[in-house]
C-alpha cells in the first residue's frame, strides 16, 4: 500500500511539500485613470475597484507599496472620444499623464501600460471602422503611436491587447525605431471573445457602440488556434504572453506554458472577480480560501503572473 497521507499529516509538513507557490510578487493590479479631479467611482459591478481621478493616485500607489505589490497596469478613461482614439497616443492623454505622476512618487513600481484603442474611440472598438469593421491595418500605426507615446511617458511594459494581425512586430519596430528598444511587450497573445469581460466595460466605459468584437479576438471553443497566435506574437518580438480569460481557460495557459519559454501572465478578469464579491456578500462562499485556491490553480497551471483585481486582498491574506 502506497502511504501518500504521510506527506499531509501536519500543515507545517503540506507546506514543506507545496509544489504551487503564489506570492506578492506575482501579482499586477489594474488601476482605472479617469480625466478630471476628485474622482472616486466605485464600480458598480466590480466592489472595492474604482475609477480614480489623477489626485486620487497618489493615494493609491503608496497603499499598493506599503502591501507589496510591485506591478501595476494602467487602462485610461478619457473626457472626450473619437473615431481614432486620439486621447490614446496624446502625449497629455489620461494615462500618460498617470505614468509620469506614478514614476514620480514611486520611481521602481513597475508601471505596464494597456494599449488599446477602444476606451477612447466613441465606437468602442480596438481599431479604425471602415465599412462597419474594424479595419486592421489602418489600426496598426495608431497602436504603434501609443505604445510609444506610454514609452515616452515613461512606461516600464507595453501591453497591447487589441488582437490585430500583426499587431505585436509593428508595435515593437515603432518602439525600436523611437529608441525604446529597452521596453518589453507584454502581449495579449490569447485573448478570447469572452462573456467574462461584462464588469470590465463598466470600468473601462468601452462598450462597443455596434456590434462585438468577434471578428478580432478567439472563439472560446477554439484551442490550437491559441497555440497560432501566440506563435505569431513570439515571432515577432513578444517578451511575455498574457492569456485571457484566465479560470476557464487554464487548459490554454498549460498549453501555452508548455510551447513557450517566455513568460507567461494569466488575466484574472472582472467577471471573474465579480462573481466571487457577489457569492461572498451573500456569505455563500469563503471568499479568502476560495481566492488563494483560485489564483494558486492559475500558477500550477504555469502562469507566472497573474493580473487581479483580487491584489489588495492578496496581498493583505499571505
Amino acid at each position: 500500500m502506497d502511504r501518500h497521507r504521510r506527506l499531509r499529516s501536519s500543515s507545517n509538513m503540506r507546506a514543506l511539500v507545496r509544489e504551487t507557490k503564489l506570492t506578492v510578487d506575482d501579482l499586477i493590479y489594474p488601476l482605472f485613470i479617469v480625466e478630471g479631479e476628485n474622482i472616486k467611482n466605485e464600480v458598480p459591478s466590480m466592489p472595492n475597484v474604482f475609477q480614480i481621478s489623477l489626485d486620487y493616485l497618489t493615494e493609491e500607489i503608496e497603499e499598493l507599496t506599503r502591501l507589496g505589490i510591485k506591478s501595476v497596469l494602467l487602462f485610461g478613461i478619457p473626457k472626450l472620444k473619437d473615431p481614432t482614439g486620439t486621447g490614446a497616443y496624446d502625449d497629455a492623454g489620461i494615462v500618460q499623464l498617470a505614468i509620469k505622476h506614478i514614476k514620480e512618487i514611486a520611481p521602481d513600481m513597475l508601471v505596464i501600460a494597456d494599449t488599446c484603442l477602444c476606451e477612447y474611440t466613441d465606437h468602442g472598438h480596438c481599431g479604425v471602422i471602415h465599412n462597419n469593421d474594424v479595419d486592421n491595418d489602418a489600426s496598426l500605426p495608431l497602436h504603434v503611436k501609443t505604445a510609444v507615446a506610454q514609452a515616452k511617458a515613461g512606461a516600464d511594459i507595453i501591453a497591447p491587447s487589441n488582437m490585430m494581425d500583426g499587431f505585436v512586430g509593428a508595435i515593437r519596430r515603432g518602439l525600436d525605431d523611437a529608441g525604446y528598444s529597452h521596453i518589453p511587450i507584454m502581449s495579449y497573445a490569447v485573448k478570447y471573445a469572452s462573456s467574462f469581460y461584462g464588469p470590465f466595460r463598466d470600468a473601462a466605459d468601452s462598450t462597443p457602440q455596434f456590434g462585438d468584437r468577434k471578428t478580432y479576438q478567439m472563439d472560446p471553443a477554439n484551442r490550437i488556434e491559441a497555440i497560432r497566435e501566440a506563435t505569431s506574437d513570439v515571432n515577432e518580438g513578444a517578451d511575455f504572453l498574457i492569456v485571457k480569460p484566465a479560470l476557464s481557460y487554464l487548459d490554454i495557459v498549460r498549453d501555452v506554458k508548455n510551447q513557450f519559454n517566455l513568460p507567461l501572465v494569466a488575466y484574472n478578469v472582472s467577471g471573474e472577480y465579480a462573481l466571487v464579491k457577489a457569492a461572498a456578500q451573500n456569505g455563500w462562499v469563503d471568499e479568502e480560501a476560495l481566492v488563494l485556491e483560485k489564483l494558486t490553480s492559475m500558477k500550477r497551471a504555469g502562469a507566472d503572473l497573474i493580473i487581479t483585481y483580487f491584489a489588495k486582498d492578496v496581498a493583505k491574506w499571505l
